[in-house]
């Protein structure tokens, strides 16, 4: 189950998550260092906590990628985004960006060196059942779109 489905609708996945770290860029240059700080709604995270969301969902998305790979039917670890998200005051922006962006290449430099048949490796996710590589491919790319459409609404 893609929690994101809606978001990624017919686009394709790896064509999504490879083009989101230079959109990410750009939209926080347009927003400029104040912009970083501003909520795109009454009580939601600021552009600077989304880009630090995006890095750690990334660290956590590498994890599971490697893990669907190496081992068989392997039970993934659910993470709380909000309790992570209590400690992005120690984050700036810039060094959010660098993370995500190290991390994401890294990722994709795996995901196309795959064979077609690794994307129907299993794994089971606690909450969402049991899902293929193809599908945390597609929540990666689902997930990409839904922040960038909260950074675009500054």
């Amino acid at each position: 189950m893609n929690p994101y489905a809606s978001h990624l609708a017919s686009h394709d996945p790896l064509s999504v998550i490879a083009s989101t770290p230079n959109k990410l860029q750009d939209l926080l240059q347009k927003l400029g260092p104040a912009g970083l700080e501003l909520p795109y709604a009454p009580g939601k995270w600021s552009p600077r906590q989304v880009v630090a969301h995006l890095a750690d969902t990334e660290i956590a998305f590498a994890f599971r990628i490697r893990q669907a790979l190496a081992e068989p039917d392997h039970v993934i670890q659910p993470f709380d985004q909000t309790a992570w998200s209590h400690h992005y005051e120690a984050y700036d922006a810039a060094t959010a960006l660098t993370v995500f962006q190290a991390v994401r290449n890294w990722n994709l430099a795996l995901l196309r060196s795959l064979p077609k048949t690794a994307f129907a490796r299993t794994v089971t996710h606690p909450e969402r059942g049991t899902m293929t590589l193809q599908t945390i491919l597609e929540t990666m790319g689902g997930h990409d779109l839904n922040h960038l459409s909260q950074l675009r609404a500054d």
